[in-house]
């Protein structure tokens, strides 16, 4: 019994303000499943009424029952955080690899997908800042967006960045990309960006919790891996990271390649 699971199929189908009440439960899981229907509702400025609408809406009979499979949800994830996946039988880590990968397909709202990929077709510069492990992925994220025809700039150390904030305009695209939320440089890096005028787009992938960079953004993208380090290292899993990524430059082809270089569909 999965919470993402069972509103999977109802996703699509949400309004604009429904779709910032599921943005809320998603990164407020923890504290939701011991609260009741009016201190949530408190919480989202909305009626219990209005609530539990959208409680069953998203396929939930009602709210004890989506409280409840919260709180199996949570229970099943911790139970599967071990401090290092080699300690877990081989099925169930792989199990738990691809779980964390579709949920964070899963939870892509489509206009904020679509918001991106808006402005990729404006061809702007694209600006990569990340840091530790992450940076190893956006190598090879620089290189998809450099092949599809995008000037991307990627400064891989701290005096780099610091430099490349100085090149960003308000008609850039710039993506923070850090599991933890909550990374002094990043964040100082974001306030410079958030005060320009104007200032440009700025998307950031990050953890679900609710944390300063995904406040800080235009837009917002999170993702769910489990925490690994050996020997003192970071090696958690950042490919829900590069999914993201590959997601939206797969949607910015099929919805404007054909105009910026006669991609066709290949007919089934």
């Amino acid at each position: 019994m999965n919470f993402f699971e069972i509103v999977n199929a109802h996703l699509g189908s949400l309004t604009p303000n429904e779709q910032k009440l599921f943005d809320y439960v998603v990164k407020n899981m923890d504290q939701i499943k011991n609260q009741s229907i009016r201190e949530v509702a408190s919480a989202t400025f909305v009626s219990t009424a209005t609530f539990l609408r959208f409680v069953k809406k998203i396929g939930f009979s009602g709210f004890s029952e989506f409280t409840t499979v919260i709180k199996f949800t949570l229970i099943n994830r911790k139970d599967t955080d071990q401090a290092t996946p080699f300690v877990v039988k081989q099925t169930d880590y792989r199990e738990e690899y691809l779980k964390n990968i579709a949920e964070s397909i899963r939870v892509i709202q489509p206009n904020k997908l679509h918001q991106v990929v808006e402005r990729l077709a404006q061809h702007p510069d694209i600006f990569f800042f990340a840091k530790g492990v992450s940076k190893h992925a956006v190598e090879y994220i620089d290189y998809l967006y450099a092949m599809a025809g995008f000037r991307t700039h990627y400064p891989r150390d701290h005096d780099y960045r610091q430099q490349a904030l100085n090149q960003i305009d308000g008609d850039d695209l710039v993506f923070i990309l850090t599991y933890e939320g909550s990374d002094g440089e990043m964040l100082d890096n974001m306030s410079r960006l958030v005060d320009m005028s104007p200032r440009p787009l700025l998307v950031s992938i990050t953890e679900p919790d609710n944390n300063t960079i995904q406040n800080l953004s235009d837009v917002n993208f999170y993702i769910f891996t489990d925490g690994v380090t050996i020997n003192n290292t970071d090696i958690s899993s950042r490919i829900s990271t590069i999914s993201v990524m590959e997601l939206i430059l797969y949607q910015y082809v099929e919805d404007y390649g054909g105009r910026d270089f006669h991609f066709h569909k290949r007919e089934e």
